[in-house]
C-alpha cells in the first residue's frame, strides 16, 4: 500500500515575511515558499529583487509598507488577509540601523529605528495574533541580533531596539503558547549579504572562531527549523559562529 504524501507543516499555511527583497528575509521567503506556504514578501523600497524572487514562488504575492508609519503595519496585515488569507506564519524580519555613536544618535534617529525595529514587529504580531488563536495555530519568528545580548557594534538606537524584541518574544510566548502559537528571535551576528553589515567580510572573520562571516541561508535553515518545531518557544536563539557563547 502506497503511503501518503508527506506534508510540511507550511503546506497551505499563508506566511508573511518582511524585510523579503535580500539577504536573509529573501532566503527565509524562500525557503517557505518552497516547502509550500503562500508567501506574503514585504518590501521598503526594493522592489525588483522581491518581485524576482517572487515570480519564481507558486502564490507569492508582494506587498510594499513604510513600516516607521505607525499605521502599516496594520495595514500591511490588512491587504495580506484580503489578497492571500489570515496570516498562520509571520517573520518580522525588517529593520535598519547605521553605524553611529552614542553622540551621533539622538532623539529622532533613536524614535526612528525603535519604531521600524521594535515598534513594527510588535503591530504586525499584534494584528496577527488573534486571527492565529482562533485557527489554534501559529508561529511568530522576530528577527533579533546578538547586539541586543551583548550591545554590539552597530549603536545604541540599535541595540536598544534588538533587546525589547527579547522582552517582546518572552511577553508574548507565554501567553500564546497554551493557543497552539510559539514566539521565537533569532539573533544573528556578522552575516554577510545584508545591507547593515558593519564593515569588511575579510577583516571581520578573524573574530569569528569558525574563521568566516555567516551566509543568509545559513540563518534561513535556523529559521525554518525553529518554524517548524512546535514545542520550541520563548527563545532567543544565538546563531554567531561561535563568538558569544551562552
Amino acid at each position: 500500500m502506497a503511503s501518503s504524501p508527506v506534508m510540511t507543516k507550511f503546506e497551505g499555511r499563508v506566511a508573511l515575511v518582511t524585510g523579503a527583497s535580500g539577504g536573509i528575509g529573501a532566503r527565509i521567503a524562500e525557503r517557505l515558499g518552497r516547502e509550500g506556504a503562500t508567501v506574503a514578501m514585504h518590501y521598503a523600497s526594493h522592489d525588483e529583487p522581491v518581485r524576482e524572487l517572487a515570480a519564481t514562488l507558486p502564490g507569492a504575492a508582494v506587498f510594499q509598507a513604510d513600516l516607521e508609519a505607525v499605521d502599516a503595519p496594520e495595514q500591511l496585515v490588512d491587504d495580506v488577509q484580503a489578497e492571500l488569507g489570515p496570516v498562520e506564519v509571520l517573520v518580522a524580519n525588517h529593520g535598519v540601523g547605521e553605524v553611529a555613536q552614542l553622540d551621533e544618535v539622538d532623539a529622532a534617529l533613536f524614535d526612528e529605528v525603535l519604531a521600524i525595529n521594535l515598534r513594527a514587529p510588535y503591530l504586525l504580531a499584534r494584528r496577527t495574533l488573534p486571527d492565529m488563536v482562533e485557527r489554534g495555530f501559529g508561529r511568530v519568528l522576530f528577527m533579533s541580533s546578538v547586539a541586543g545580548l551583548t550591545g554590539g557594534i552597530i549603536g545604541p538606537h540599535y541595540a536598544a531596539s534588538k533587546a525589547g524584541l527579547h522582552g517582546l518574544t518572552h511577553y508574548l510566548a507565554k501567553r500564546m503558547a497554551r493557543h497552539g502559537i510559539t514566539v521565537n528571535a533569532l539573533a544573528p551576528a556578522l552575516v554577510d549579504d545584508t545591507r547593515m553589515f558593519p564593515g569588511d567580510p575579510a577583516e571581520l572573520a578573524h573574530q569569528i572562531p569558525v574563521g568566516r562571516v555567516g551566509r543568509p541561508e545559513e540563518v534561513a535553515d535556523l529559521a525554518i527549523a525553529v518554524l517548524r518545531n512546535g514545542y520550541m518557544t520563548n527563545q532567543v536563539v544565538s546563531i554567531d559562529g561561535g563568538m558569544y557563547p551562552r
